[in-house]
């Protein structure tokens, strides 16, 4: 069966293009394999994403376990923590569509047969699923997953504790020296900011539009679970790309409502509404904006996370994660397939 990486690849017209492919090391036994992009948003800057080098190890050796040849390749990235509050913040939803624009642009000028995306904060990961949905070739998502909470007088902690403190400080309640100790305990190492913030909605509404594997949205970043994730879904891409499995398969109108009906249901972030509405546009599928509303009018608040409740990812994560959600909701959720090969059905009832 062709594919499109023989546009590269196949016949005496492409021993230049395979002469080039050489020189970075492949053989004709890789070249012969389906060839996976990875789309790696790996940086130093952002603590979502500073994981990310090690996570590609899981994933490229996952995709050669299958049977394929991983590509890996780099996109840029904005922390919004850290571009608030400065000129910063106007550069951050732009970076959304320049980090579409190159996943495009990647794919279709190294016709890769099928993407691995890998990403963690807030409009990184959308940027890659407009991509996905613009491309339509076989892909899978995987968030790098969230931070664990911070601790501090015996009580888990985040980041929006520092927000508050800066404010109490401000009003001469705290002292400078408590301020510090908000500042250095509330963020403890690799991943996603620890509550409901747009990052950790975003990945939680990956996977439940069916683009990641079961238990990715909440797995923790430094969890041994989130590296057998990662390989897994290197082997994943490479089965999808031989049954010619595509996001527009998945990304169905019944996969953005159930994805609306898990964001009310856990009070994600309401970024998601801009974010879901520019994917379903890309995936060709109508989603009025009245749809949030009347989706959030059936739907019952089922945690009190963080920023806005006590529980953080962890919480969620030891709960069973997006399928225990799904499984609360399950007289409201539309059937769909997800790229696991089982339908939403099927993960509610396992």
């Amino acid at each position: 069966m062709a594919r499109r990486s023989d546009l590269m690849t196949k016949g005496p017209e492409r021993a230049p293009h395979r002469s080039l492919l050489r020189a970075e090391g492949f053989t004709d036994w890789e070249m012969d394999r389906p060839i996976i992009g990875v789309a790696n948003s790996f940086n130093e800057i952002i603590p979502g994403h500073s994981h990310l080098d090690k996570l590609v190890d899981a994933v490229k050796a996952g995709i050669y376990a299958a049977g394929g040849t991983p590509v890996v390749f780099n996109t840029i990235g904005v922390c919004d923590g850290i571009a608030m509050n400065h000129v910063g913040m106007k550069y951050s939803l732009p970076s959304r569509e320049l980090i579409a624009d190159s996943l495009e642009i990647m794919a279709m000028a190294h016709p890769f047969d099928g993407l691995v995306m890998m990403a963690s904060c807030d409009k990184i990961i959308p940027g890659m699923l407009i991509a996905a949905a613009r491309l339509n070739i076989p892909a899978i998502f995987l968030p790098g997953g969230p931070m664990l909470p911070g601790r501090l007088h015996g009580k888990d902690t985040g980041l929006d504790k520092v927000f508050e403190a800066v404010g109490r400080f401000r009003g001469g309640k705290i002292t400078a020296g408590e301020l510090k100790k908000f500042e250095c305990a509330a963020c403890p190492g690799a991943g996603s900011c620890a509550g409901m913030f747009t990052a950790n909605t975003m990945a939680i509404l990956t996977e439940t539009l069916g683009m990641s594997l079961v238990g990715c949205g909440t797995a923790l970043a430094v969890s041994s679970l989130k590296r057998r994730i990662a390989f897994a879904s290197g082997e994943r891409i490479v089965q999808l790309v031989r049954d010619g499995i595509t996001p527009r398969q998945i990304m169905t109108k019944a996969a953005f409502e159930n994805a609306i009906r898990v964001d009310v249901a856990l009070g994600g972030s309401s970024n998601t509404v801009l974010h879901l509405l520019s994917i379903a546009r890309e995936a060709g599928v109508e989603l009025p904006l009245s749809e949030f509303d009347r989706i959030s009018r059936e739907t019952p608040q089922l945690a009190s996370m963080n920023p806005g409740g006590k529980h953080f990812m962890e919480d969620l994560d030891g709960a069973g994660g997006v399928s225990a959600v799904l499984y609360q909701l399950r007289s409201l959720i539309k059937d769909n397939p997800t790229l696991t090969g089982m339908s939403i059905s099927q993960i509610i009832a396992c």
